[in-house]
């Protein structure tokens, strides 16, 4: 999506499985306790701060497209691509995760 030229109906097309899938699993995510580091109620963990950036953003950014505020959207899906991808999906190899069990011990 990053590539591709923007404003296609391929671009608007992705777009929204895109966001759909985002905000669908940032849902999920809500009734995934953490497993590590402190937690709030028990359940709520530093990670899921992504969890809330990204039902922010996901409407915000389509709202945003929708009313012609492109450079709004553009930051917008940026800085979710990197939060909640990038940053959230880095987290996820700490030791101490189950992703980080997985891959690197044996």
């Amino acid at each position: 999506m990053l590539l591709l030229p923007k404003g296609t109906p391929l671009h608007k097309g992705l777009g929204k499985v895109y966001m759909i899938l985002m905000f669908f699993t940032a849902i999920v995510t809500l009734f995934m306790s953490a497993q590590v580091g402190p937690t709030l109620w028990g359940h709520f963990g530093y990670i899921h701060l992504f969890t809330f950036l990204t039902l922010w953003t996901v409407p915000t950014a389509w709202i945003a497209a929708k009313r012609g505020q492109i450079k709004v959207h553009k930051r917008k899906m940026i800085g979710l691509y990197f939060g909640a991808l990038v940053i959230a999906g880095g987290f996820t190899f700490f030791p101490g995760r189950y992703l980080h069990t997985l891959i690197f011990a044996g």
